[in-house]
C-alpha cells in the first residue's frame, strides 16, 4: 500500500486560533495554536501565506531556451532563472506566466504546457508553484519591469544551458531544478518530434 495524506477527519487536530502577524500584499505571516486529538496544545505555528508562484521554461524555434539574470538582494547576487513570478488576483497560473515572460524578457508563445504543479514548501508555506513549458518563444516587445527589478534577459543553446547546470556553472533556484525533472519526464512521455529532438540536443 502506497502512502497517501489523510483526509479531512484524519488530520491530527485542529486550529483553535490564528494571529496575523504580517498583511503584506505579496506576503502574509500569521501564527496558528493547534489543538491535537490526544489533548495536547501546540501554540505559535508560523505559516508563510503566498499567492502560487508560475515559472516557464521558454524554448525558441532553435532550442534556445529563453533565460533571466535576476538581482536577488537577499544573496546579493546576480542570478540566472527561469521566467517566473506570482499569480496576481484572479488570473489564472497560465495567464500569469505568459504575462511575466512577456515582461521579464519581451517574448511570448502560442505553444504552451503545463509540465506539473506541487506545493513549495508545505512545512511553512501555503502556496503551489505551477511550471509551464512554452515552445516557439519569440521576441515581440521590449521589456516592461517592475520599479526595482533589475533582469537581462538572453537566449542560451539548451544543450549549453544543460551543461552548465550539470556541471554546476548555473545555480538554479531549487525549485526550478524541479522543473527540469519535470520536463525529462514530460519529453519522456510525449511523441512531439520537436520534443525528441530537444531531448536528444539537452541530454536529458
Amino acid at each position: 500500500m502506497g502512502w497517501r495524506d489523510p483526509p479531512g477527519d484524519r488530520l491530527p487536530g485542529k486550529v483553535l486560533q490564528s494571529r496575523r502577524i504580517i498583511d503584506e500584499p505579496w506576503m502574509g505571516l500569521r501564527s496558528d495554536t493547534l489543538l491535537l486529538r490526544d489533548g495536547r496544545t501546540i501554540p505559535d505555528r508560523l505559516i508563510l501565506e503566498h499567492p502560487d508562484w508560475v515559472d516557464v521554461i521558454a524554448l525558441t524555434v532553435d532550442l534556445n531556451i529563453v533565460l533571466v539574470e535576476q538581482y536577488r538582494h537577499p544573496v546579493r547576487q546576480m542570478r540566472t532563472e527561469f521566467p517566473a513570478g506570482a499569480v496576481e488576483g484572479s488570473e489564472t497560473p497560465l495567464s500569469a506566466i505568459q504575462r511575466e515572460l512577456k515582461e521579464e524578457t519581451g517574448y511570448a508563445s502560442d505553444d504552451w504546457r503545463l509540465l506539473g504543479t506541487a506545493p513549495v514548501n508545505p512545512a511553512w508555506q501555503t502556496n503551489r508553484i505551477h511550471s509551464f513549458l512554452a515552445l516557439g518563444a519569440r521576441r515581440i516587445a521590449a521589456q516592461n519591469l517592475d520599479a526595482g527589478e533589475m533582469i537581462r534577459a538572453a537566449e542560451v543553446p539548451f544543450s549549453e544551458f544543460v551543461a552548465k547546470v550539470e556541471a554546476g556553472e548555473v545555480e538554479l533556484p531549487a525549485l526550478q531544478l524541479g522543473g527540469l525533472y519535470l520536463l525529462d519526464a514530460h519529453l519522456r512521455r510525449s511523441a512531439d518530434p520537436r520534443l525528441g529532438l530537444l531531448r536528444a540536443r539537452g541530454g536529458l
